[in-house]
């Protein structure tokens, strides 16, 4: 049994709120001295303009704590989401299966 989140949080958001301000982190030295990506590579993530990659959940989970999959999974459930308000589903017609 699955539980679905309302409005699941962007990862970036995630960060944001628990890591990020809370403990008044520096992005531009997270990026450069503890990711060791661009700035702006992980400014777009906390902007949610850029999604987590299987990369930058391994690095995430190494930096921040979580698995990788928790990254992930945050990501998809956010991505998930956010389809379901954009797309309308009333013209597909499921498989019918059987005898």
């Amino acid at each position: 049994m699955s539980i679905e989140q309302h409005n699941p949080p962007h990862p970036g958001e995630f960060l944001l709120s628990v890591y990020i301000e809370p403990f008044k982190l520096v992005p531009n030295k997270i990026a450069k001295e503890h990711l060791k990506v661009s700035p702006s590579t992980f400014h777009r993530l906390l902007k949610q303009q850029s999604d987590v990659t299987p990369e930058m959940a391994l690095k995430l989970s190494r930096v921040f704590g979580r698995s990788p999959e928790s990254w992930l999974l945050m990501q998809d459930n956010y991505n998930l989401s956010r389809a379901k308000k954009e797309i309308c589903l009333d013209k597909y017609q499921p498989i019918a299966f059987g005898c």
